[in-house]
């Protein structure tokens, strides 16, 4: 290959790699942690999500966030799970991109930008709708032993002496896309939910077995497996 076309070819590959980055980058990336007070203490487990808008030319897309349902061992055998999707009447996956920033918009009394979102600081708490479905597995590896979890009343599923102490949620370095695996590089999206719940990997829709168990509305009319993971 001539030498000449050396410097555009590498322009071009740089402007490619660019405009990736661009498109594919988050947003910002937000911690999601749960709190729960248990007989043997405070339990808590958090995850971090990233949330990308979209950025491609045809802009027929749509905001989607990325990571894993929270999973909180309490001991015991218990558990509690806060998915990735709230309940609107029926069952809503889209409400868990905009949990931080409307967490923080109602921490500071005014709307918060969502271009501003990166730059927010401290934590703030998630109250009332903006608190993800709460599940309970009486057994993680079967998911009809799903049950939902009311956040003002975890004793009627967890037992006595459990009560959920709180949700929070922290916005955290987005580092640099395709290389913010921790670190200096930025926090990468927490994984692991289906080491805790291995059906996840099996075929068919166990994902819509444990939200129908669940007693969760809408089940038909989503991609269950949302709820749980989103890669």
């Amino acid at each position: 290959m001539s030498f000449k076309w050396f410097g555009p070819l590498a322009l071009l590959a740089a402007l490619v790699i660019g405009d990736q980055i661009r498109i594919n980058r988050p947003a910002h990336k937000y911690r999601l942690t749960v709190e729960v007070e248990t007989p043997e203490g405070r339990k808590s487990a958090s995850g971090v999500v990233a949330v990308h808008p979209d950025r491609s030319y045809s802009r027929r897309g749509q905001t989607r966030t990325l990571g894993d349902a929270v999973f909180v061992d309490l001991g015991q055998g218990r558990n509690l799970v806060a998915l990735l999707a709230h309940v609107d009447n029926k069952l809503v996956l889209d409400d868990i991109n905009y949990v931080a920033l409307r967490a923080y918009g109602a921490a500071a009394g005014k709307r918060v930008p969502f271009s501003e979102m990166s730059r927010q600081t401290g934590i703030v708490p998630v109250k009332g709708e903006l608190i993800p479905v709460l599940v309970s597995f009486a057994d993680p590896a079967t998911p009809g032993t799903a049950r939902t979890v009311a956040p003002d009343d975890a004793e009627a599923v967890l037992g006595k002496g459990y009560r959920l102490q709180g949700i929070s949620t922290e916005v955290v370095p987005n580092g640099y896309w395709p290389l913010d695996f921790g670190g200096a590089l930025g926090e990468p999206v927490t994984r692991g939910i289906q080491a805790k719940l291995p059906w996840l990997g099996n075929t068919g829709n166990p994902a819509a077995t444990a939200l129908q168990a669940a007693g969760l509305p809408g089940v038909d009319g989503i991609d269950a497996r949302e709820a749980f993971t989103r890669k």
